[in-house]
This record gives structure tokens, C-alpha cells and sequence, in this order.
């Protein structure tokens, strides 16, 4: 029987040639001793552990960021020129900035005043909103008024309408809706109509679509530039868009 492999053994043999390493042939007795060898490497070492962790997430990371990319570049027409959801900011701005919104999410409430500050100071970015309404009866009502302002009532309603649908507290009733439109100054009976509509019907389910194939699934989501991000920053949106910029050159 040949002797148990020790520490030092497997350090030497892990030392040789890739070619010289063959665990296929190893004898039960062999692969025992690697298996305990090893063991006690890591147990003795526990950061080496901790390290190939850590390589295999950053290494994750960056493939999800790579396909995140591709998957940007594929939907980019649909992304940017869809010809229907609403563009503010410098319309002709040289950075577009894209965002999955759900009236309902407390996140995006959230994160709309920064972003509306944000393409307010920096004057040079298109700014897209795309109706992605995922959390319910009322976030359904509520994207389908918004669009059916839009669609009667212009961009400037729209994003009046917008902004007010993430200050309302409590539910999302036709009736609060029909209170919203009276502020504004709006046809609610005309907006209640529309809200049904294949026209608005056809807006949210191309967002959907879209959603799905670039695997979008909760809100916010946005895309900025060539880059998809999944979520609120924590490192801010101004900082995000200064190093998207800066690693466009």
C-alpha cells in the first residue's frame, strides 16, 4: 500500500506540472489522502478560502455586467426610440438615461427627486420613463392614467401627473384619480376612457416585452448610457453617471 500523502506532498505535487497532475489516476488510497491533505490546507488557511470567494464573485459580476451590456446594445432601438414614452430633460442631451418605474415602489419615489436634480443641474441628459407597472391592481391604474394623460393631454401633464402619483398616499382608486385630474386641471372623464384603451393597453405591454427580454424585474431599473443597473445605486445616481461618462472617455 502506498503511504498517505502529507502536506508537503501535496504542496510539491501542486508545485509540478499540470501535466503531472492526474487525479484520474490516483488510487482510492491517493485521493483519500488529497482530499485530507486539502482539508487541512484550507483549515490552516482559511483566507485562501475566502479569496477564491471573492474571485468567483468579482468574476460574476463582471460576466453579468458584460451580458448586461449586450443585452442594452440588442434592445436599443426599443430603449431610446420607442416613440412613445416620455422624454424630458435635454431632449437632444448627449447621455440618455432610461428608467423602469412602478408608482407603487418606494424605491422609486425615493430615488425621483435625486434623479430629477440630477438631469436638472447637469443639462446634458435625455432622460426616458418607462411605464413597468409590476406591483398590483393599483400600480396598473395608476401607470395607465399616467399614459392616457400623456397620450391627451401632452408631455408637460404628463410629467405633472407623474410627480403627483408619487405623492399620493393611501390607495389608487378611479376616485383619487378623478381628484388628481380636477388639480391639474385635466378631463378626467376623458382620461377614465382612455385608461382602457388598446392604445394604452399596447404601451404597458410593450414595456413588459421589453422587461422580459432584457430580464428585468423589479423596479427601478435603469439604464444609463451603454450601462443597466438594477436597482437605486448606493453610491448615488450623479456619481454612477460621472464614472459611465468617464469610462466613455
Amino acid at each position: 500500500m502506498k503511504p498517505l500523502m502529507t502536506a508537503a506532498a501535496l504542496a510539491m505535487l501542486l508545485a509540478s506540472p499540470a501535466a503531472a497532475f492526474d487525479p484520474a489516476n490516483m488510487t482510492e488510497t491517493e485521493r483519500e489522502a488529497f482530499g485530507e491533505a486539502v482539508r487541512g490546507y484550507i483549515m490552516d488557511n482559511p483566507q485562501v478560502l475566502v479569496e477564491a470567494i471573492n474571485a468567483m464573485e468579482s468574476r460574476r459580476i463582471e460576466a453579468e455586467a458584460e451580458n448586461d451590456k449586450l443585452l442594452v446594445e440588442a434592445n436599443s432601438a426599443a430603449l431610446f426610440e420607442d416613440g412613445y414614452s416620455w422624454i424630458g430633460g435635454n431632449p437632444e442631451g448627449a447621455l440618455t438615461i432610461v428608467e423602469f418605474i412602478d408608482y407603487r415602489c418606494g424605491y422609486c419615489r425615493r430615488s425621483a427627486p435625486e434623479l430629477d436634480k440630477v438631469v436638472a443641474e447637469d443639462g446634458d441628459i435625455r432622460l426616458i420613463l418607462k411605464e413597468f407597472p409590476i406591483l398590483g391592481q393599483e400600480s396598473d391604474l395608476a401607470s395607465r392614467y399616467a399614459i392616457a394623460v400623456r397620450q391627451i393631454a401632452g408631455g408637460d401633464a404628463y410629467k405633472a401627473a407623474h410627480d403627483r402619483l408619487y405623492e399620493l398616499r393611501g390607495g389608487v382608486t378611479i376616485e383619487t384619480l378623478g381628484a388628481l385630474s380636477a388639480d391639474l386641471g385635466l378631463d378626467a372623464q376623458a382620461i377614465v376612457q382612455r385608461m382602457n384603451t388598446e392604445e394604452v393597453s399596447s404601451e404597458i405591454r410593450q414595456n413588459r416585452q421589453l422587461a422580459e427580454r432584457m430580464q428585468i424585474m423589479g423596479t427601478p431599473t435603469f439604464v444609463i448610457g451603454p450601462e443597466l443597473l438594477r436597482g437605486v445605486p448606493t453610491a448615488g445616481l450623479a456619481a454612477v453617471i460621472e464614472t459611465i461618462r468617464a469610462e466613455a472617455g
